[in-house]
């Protein structure tokens, strides 16, 4: 098979995205939030988590913790019992007790605006920053979890699992402001449709779009 070209593939990833649009014209961040500072921690929390169980969680967990002030200044083995049930509370405790202390002393307070201020900050990578770019800030932001992974590979859109390239890649194929709503279209189709190990292909509207579809 002939190596696709650039333009071909671009060309692809804006019709894969138009039809995934009309698929799912409500998808949106599945976490529960009100502002960038919940949004943050919620899906710090939604590491190896499911999305619903976090949003079980987090009710709770700010009410008693608002702000990172109160976050920062919490112990950490408080933490980790509020956010037990997530899964490697531990970690995770510590990840947002640092990531609190830092925006504090850094930042006033407030959640950055930039990459590289959030990056910097404690148990936050380039996922997780995007997912509060793209969501709170207006900034494009397009982010790289295990259904984008899968999906665009399986799309023939990027090759490989190294997060980072792949975000460089798929960012290269459709312009900046779809950024933010092709990964929660994707993320979609990776829940209902694209499932792993059993792909609705026939149920698939990208299915013709697809090198892996498996459909007669």
């Amino acid at each position: 098979m002939p190596r696709e070209s650039k333009a071909n593939k671009a060309k692809r990833a804006v019709e894969i995205n138009r039809r995934l649009a009309l698929e799912y014209p409500d998808a949106q961040c599945a976490l529960d939030y009100h502002n960038a500072y919940e949004l943050l921690v919620a899906t710090i929390l939604s590491a190896q988590c499911t999305d619903k169980r976090v949003n079980m969680v987090t009710p709770q967990l700010f009410k008693t913790y608002p702000t990172a002030y109160e976050l920062a200044t919490a112990p950490q083995e408080e933490i980790g019992e509020a956010i037990r049930s997530t899964g490697f509370y531990n970690a995770k405790a510590r990840n947002l007790k640092g990531m609190a202390q830092a925006v504090v002393s850094r930042h006033g307070g407030k959640i950055p605006a930039g990459m590289a201020e959030l990056v910097a900050l404690p148990g936050v990578g380039r996922k997780t920053a995007n997912v509060v770019l793209g969501n709170v800030y207006g900034a494009p932001g397009l982010v790289v979890d295990t259904h984008m992974i899968r999906l665009s590979n399986l799309l023939g859109l990027a090759a490989g699992k190294d997060a980072v390239k792949l975000e460089r890649e798929l960012c290269a194929l459709l312009p900046d402001d779809e950024w933010t709503m092709f990964s929660h279209r994707m993320i979609e189709h990776g829940r209902h449709i694209c499932i792993a190990r059993r792909p609705r292909c026939g149920e698939c509207a990208v299915a013709e779009l697809c090198p892996s579809a498996r459909v007669p």
